[in-house]
């Protein structure tokens, strides 16, 4: 959770942008690259952490090694239940992400499913969630891009 509005200087983005690039790099490895101390470094952190803008760090997966079947569900709520749907999403099995978007449809999810039965499973238990008008899915078929989407446009990045 964000505490508060947090700015960032560059010596804050520029470490954003290594444990982007690297998020198991080593506190000594960002203090070179920064020209910080250890300590300094790890103080930074731990400030982005508590601030929430830090909010974690994962494995990203080869598209090829998930071997689930993924699917975007593009959904259209009623007026003044979008949060109410969000809600139900937060606690439906197979929803990996939900996204709020702009145009004819509100949101949409990622899903993903060990096979065809069940991933049309969770897409009618989300046509049929309380203040769901429609839904519209597409199945992903492959993932043909995937990139790192991490601060990397700071002069002293360097992966």
């Amino acid at each position: 959770m964000l505490v508060g509005i947090m700015k960032l200087d560059e010596t804050d983005r520029a470490l954003l942008a290594l444990l982007s690039a690297n998020a198991r790099i080593s506190t000594v490895a960002l203090s070179k690259k920064l020209g910080l101390s250890r300590t300094t470094v790890q103080s930074r952190i731990e400030r982005l952490e508590r601030r929430g803008i830090i909010q974690g760090y994962t494995v990203t997966l080869a598209p090829d090694a998930d071997l689930s079947i993924r699917a975007h569900v593009m959904i259209a709520a009623s007026p003044h239940t979008y949060a109410a749907v969000e809600n139900q999403l937060r606690q439906q099995r197979g929803v990996l992400e939900l996204y709020a978007v702009s145009g004819k449809m509100d949101m949409i999810a990622l899903i993903a499913a060990p096979n065809m039965e069940m991933l049309n499973t969770i897409i009618d238990s989300i046509g049929a969630l309380d203040g769901v008008q429609r839904t519209q899915s597409s199945i992903i078929l492959s993932t043909r891009i995937r990139q790192d989407t991490g601060y990397t446009e700071h002069p002293s990045f360097t992966p």
